[in-house]
């Protein structure tokens, strides 16, 4: 245990040192995925390890689930939390100078579990338009790849323009994602996300969400967002794996509906039976004053 976190590396257990020629530290050259453990169990956790195996295979890394499983339950094992955010991140490891390794040591992985705060049901989110655009076309766009830069520039651009978090649109103009969470819009009583061409990552929670609407008959479809449509929707929420569903309070400073609609409880709701269901947590979720 270190301060308020847990941690495992398949390189030293129980530490977290990383060597100062690994690809991921030097280069950010590697994946990563971020869920939320339920009394110690990690929700949707097959679905988020195999997205993190395919991503990590897109780049070249091979990478043994059952490692990941074994870092997963070592800092589940060490932590008290009743629930904790799990961050599994994946280099390639370490390797000789130049951008393609002749050889590698293996993948890096280090897992780290912090505590989860009910709070995050609550409230909804401020977000500000970023001049910085998603790259739609880059391979990475629908990778969670360690390459963060654009998106912690546009977090502080948004945060200094006193948003909680930065929207980015794509090379055309159309809406792709926040920096840390996918979008959807209820327009004209239609359940809207924008598809992954568009430079969207395909979230887990964002995969949940298209099928809870789908067994409840909301109309539910992957279609290019403008701007502009945002302004007219009847309500925009977020989606990841810690926040879950959080509605859009203000968009470029004008204020937003954030009273839930029924489309939006529905949802909510199935996300809680889910989370019930799976885990034996009880979500307490609270509504947006």
């Amino acid at each position: 245990m270190i301060g308020s976190s847990a941690i495992w590396s398949n390189r030293a257990a129980g530490e977290g040192r990383i060597d100062s020629s690994d690809r991921g530290f030097l280069l950010g050259d590697g994946v990563f995925d971020t869920l939320t453990a339920f009394n110690n169990i990690p929700f949707e956790g097959e679905r988020h390890l195999t997205r993190l195996v395919a991503h990590a295979a897109a780049i070249g890394i091979e990478l043994d689930p059952a490692v990941v499983k074994t870092g997963w339950q070592s800092v589940l094992g060490q932590s008290a939390f009743p629930a904790a955010v799990l961050r599994t991140t994946v280099s390639r490891g370490v390797a000789a100078r130049g951008l393609w390794p002749s050889a590698t040591t293996g993948p890096t992985i280090v897992v780290t579990a912090s505590p989860w705060s009910p709070r995050q049901l609550q409230g909804s989110v401020s977000i500000a338009t970023s001049d910085i655009r998603r790259n739609e076309k880059s391979p990475t766009s629908q990778l969670k790849s360690l390459g963060y830069l654009d998106n912690i520039l546009a977090a502080r651009d948004a945060k200094a323009r006193g948003a909680d978090d930065a929207l980015l649109l794509n090379g055309v103009g159309a809406v792709a994602c926040t920096t840390i969470a996918n979008l959807f819009a209820i327009r004209d009583g239609r359940l809207i996300t924008p598809p992954g061409g568009d430079g969207v990552l395909a979230g887990v929670t964002r995969g949940l969400v298209l099928e809870f609407a789908a067994a409840a008959g909301l109309a539910a479809n992957e279609e290019s967002l403008t701007r502009q449509d945002l302004d007219s929707a009847a309500f925009v929420f977020l989606t990841n794996s810690v926040r879950l569903l959080v509605p859009v309070g203000t968009l470029d400073g004008q204020e937003r509906p954030i009273t839930p609609p029924a489309a939006f409880r529905t949802l909510r709701a199935a996300m809680a039976d889910r989370v019930a269901a799976t885990t034996g947590y009880a979500l307490a979720w609270s509504d947006p004053d």
